[in-house]
């Protein structure tokens, strides 16, 4: 159960939180980082001929992540205004057959036509995890935010489940879960209304050296995780070798999950629609300069939230 903390508790010190803004802020930490020597991006490359669909991955990914689930307070706070939808998995946590706030990894069926002859073929979808993610970028909280090893993650504490992320997501990924997390202490009626869930490609497994769920779990080797140049090397080696073709290279301006297919992705027919991405061409969103000129505005009061909320976690976690 979430811990209960005073309106009073919560505000307690905030001006000292939004004064360590200095530190917090994307642009500071940034330029501090340029000092230090650059960690290569961890890739994943995903060869979705090997897939057989036995969502061992999925399970897998669930088992791993079930401690970040949401366990949401209900009945929820009347929004305004109300056409601020709810958006409550709670009851559907078993549901694997699209991304939720329960469920990170699923498996895609598609289908296409080869030599005359319909190809069925699976496919284990997730965050893409974008060299360049617009959900960090635009997030107005500061929320989401991308590691050194190139993954990106929404962090539970600090997301008022705004929905910016998904809004700029080329794939939609990032899924709403109403009835948990900051929005209940400071504005339940007026806030996002809940926490945004992804994919975090099991972030504190790879801090300890380990590998992610989904990749240690798969019997037939669909998923092999490296360093990018080699990964982008060893993707083009496979499509050529296979005559199959790749995705992720260059879709949103580079992501750091690589697929490689026997067939042409616009060829695919996948079932799509919310929790179910497509796999078509997607405009490099944080090339567009209306978006880079909103990140460069966004990144101070990001980094004064996220002070805000990591002092909201201490004193929640204190109480």
């Amino acid at each position: 159960m979430r811990s209960k903390i005073s309106r009073r508790a919560f505000l307690k010190g905030s001006f000292t939180a939004v004064g360590s803004v200095a530190v917090a802020n994307p642009v500071v930490q940034a330029a501090a980082s340029l000092a230090k020597e650059e960690t290569e991006p961890l890739v994943t490359l995903i060869d979705i001929s090997k897939c057989i669909g036995c969502e061992e991955c999925v399970y897998a990914c669930r088992e791993a992540n079930a401690a970040k689930y949401p366990a949401p307070e209900k009945p929820f706070p009347k929004m305004f205004p109300k056409r601020v939808p709810v958006q409550d998995w709670s009851d559907k946590q078993d549901e694997t057959d699209r991304l939720t706030p329960y469920n990170w990894l699923f498996i895609q069926p598609a289908t296409a036509m080869v030599n005359g002859e319909e190809l069925e073929l699976n496919i284990p979808r997730r965050c893409m995890h974008c060299e360049n993610p617009p959900c960090v970028k635009l997030c107005p909280w500061g929320a989401a935010k991308q590691e050194p090893n190139g993954l990106s993650r929404i962090d539970a504490d600090i997301c008022l489940g705004g929905s910016k992320c998904n809004a700029v997501c080329p794939w939609d990924v990032p899924q709403r879960q109403t009835g948990v997390g900051l929005y209940l202490d400071i504005l339940p009626s007026l806030a996002g209304n809940g926490v945004m869930y992804k994919c975090d490609r099991c972030y504190q497994k790879l801090e300890r050296g380990e590998t992610p769920a989904c990749i240690e779990a798969c019997p037939e080797n669909v998923q092999t995780i490296g360093p990018r140049s080699k990964m982008i090397e060893k993707a083009h080696a496979l499509a050529k070798e296979t005559h199959g073709y790749i995705y992720g290279e260059t879709e949103n301006g580079g992501t750091n999950t690589l697929y490689v297919s026997p067939v042409p992705f616009d060829q695919l027919i996948l079932e799509t629609g919310k929790g179910r991405p497509a796999m078509d061409e997607v405009e490099n969103m944080m090339a567009d300069g209306s978006n880079l000129a909103r990140a460069m505005l966004i990144a101070p009061i990001a980094g004064a939230a996220a002070a805000f909320g990591k002092f909201y976690k201490r004193v929640k976690e204190e109480d």
